[in-house]
């Protein structure tokens, strides 16, 4: 997870501070992965005198070594341009991995060993405790360097770039340098995420460098909140939820992360961090203006809750019997859902879903209205997380 985290954060220096839409920031932390696994290998051999603490920092350099050359390219253009050489190049290199198996190693990809030599300080980063607070030691790192970035010139000056790239050229600043330094200090620390990967789990192959970890890592943002610098973190677990904890309970879990990405776009886009703003600013209200004079607010507030998970509660039934009459048939009927075994070919549980996630709607739709003129009236807004 803090492996994503740090990942997710590098990805929102373009998209969230910068406004480029990429498609294929894997390939920084896939290379910078591969960097890492080969310098690991050579640190073992004896050939590279390299601390098994620093093998991310390799994979940093890595990143900064191919971003300075695919950020030359991909800065050249704005927009969908620049979205769509991400895409090229993303391919470019994934396609490239079964061409240069020296550098790859094939289908099978590039494995190591990260215990090497004598324990320091009895650490020796074979038990995983060890690679867990290593990990986290180097996601705190680079979370201060990134928030740090943030309140930066160069950071200032990204936004500004992002907002109205005609103005800031007009006061002096040239958009595609400035978006050129942002991509390889993003490469940076995707490679640096990447190196942790590759200390992590030891292999490295070619699905680090795909499209699908692209775009995994774009969902993440999204979910989490691309205008908080916080929100990709919030992502990050949310996304290893959907993606790693959730697909051990159910094969729909692909059709889960969708939804939550939709609904994420279209009625939260300021993603978790945005709904959790929201949630604060209720309770500084709250606390101003009393208890008393707030009960009509926590009252409507813990309605639209209560209507939410009725129509979570249903929507997950409906979509968990689905599941299990048409692509896992013959595993039979019977849906174990939160320890309630629910019999798929029972009209009966089928009327339960619909009627709840109905009610739900219903109730949520009317509810909506009173919550959004309370809010206003502590001044707080409408808006859905935005």
């Amino acid at each position: 997870m803090g492996t994503a985290m740090v990942f997710a954060l590098s990805y929102n220096m373009l998209l969230g501070q910068g406004g480029m839409l990429s498609f294929g920031h894997a390939v920084y932390s896939g290379l910078g992965a591969y960097t890492a696994i080969h310098a690991l290998n050579l640190a073992a051999d004896g050939s590279l005198p390299l601390p098994v603490a620093l093998v991310p920092l390799a994979g940093g350099v890595g990143g900064v070594a191919f971003g300075l050359v695919f950020a030359y390219i991909s800065t050249r253009k704005s927009g969908t341009g620049f979205a769509m050489i991400t895409l090229g190049m993303v391919e470019l290199v994934f396609a490239s991995a079964l061409m240069f198996p020296g550098f790859f190693g094939g289908e099978g990809g590039i494995s190591g060993n990260r215990v090497i030599g004598a324990p320091f300080f009895g650490i020796s980063f074979g038990p995983q405790i060890e690679v867990y607070y290593l990990i986290a030691a180097w996601l705190f790192c680079c979370s201060a360097a990134m928030y740090g970035f943030t309140r930066t010139p160069l950071g200032r000056i990204l936004n500004a770039v992002r907002d109205n790239p005609q103005r800031a050229e007009f006061i002096g600043y040239d958009p595609r340098h400035v978006r050129f330094l942002t991509l390889v200090l993003s490469a940076f620390f995707a490679g640096v995420s990447g190196g942790l990967a590759a200390l992590n789990f030891e292999i490295v192959g070619a699905e680090n460098i795909g499209v699908a970890r692209s775009a995994g890592v774009l969902l993440f943002c999204f979910i989490g909140g691309i205008g908080h610098f916080f929100g990709p973190l919030l992502g990050a677990v949310a996304g290893v939820f959907l993606t790693v904890v959730l697909s051990t309970y159910t094969g729909a879990w692909q059709f889960y992360l969708g939804a939550v990405f939709i609904l994420m776009v279209m009625c939260a886009p300021g993603g978790l961090a945005g709904i959790a703003s929201r949630l604060l600013e209720l309770l500084q209200a709250v606390c101003r203006e009393g208890f008393a004079a707030s009960a009509g607010l926590l009252g409507l507030w813990a309605a639209l809750a209560a209507a939410a998970l009725a129509i979570l509660a249903g929507t997950v039934m409906l979509i968990e019997m689905l599941y299990r009459r048409s692509l896992a048939a013959a595993d039979g009927s019977t849906v174990n859902l939160f320890g309630v075994l629910l019999d798929a070919a029972r009209p009966a549980w089928w009327i339960f879903g619909t009627i709840l996630l109905a009610a739900g709607a219903v109730a949520f739709m009317r509810l909506l209205p009173g919550f959004r003129r309370h809010c206003d009236a502590l001044g707080l807004g409408s808006g859905g997380g935005a």
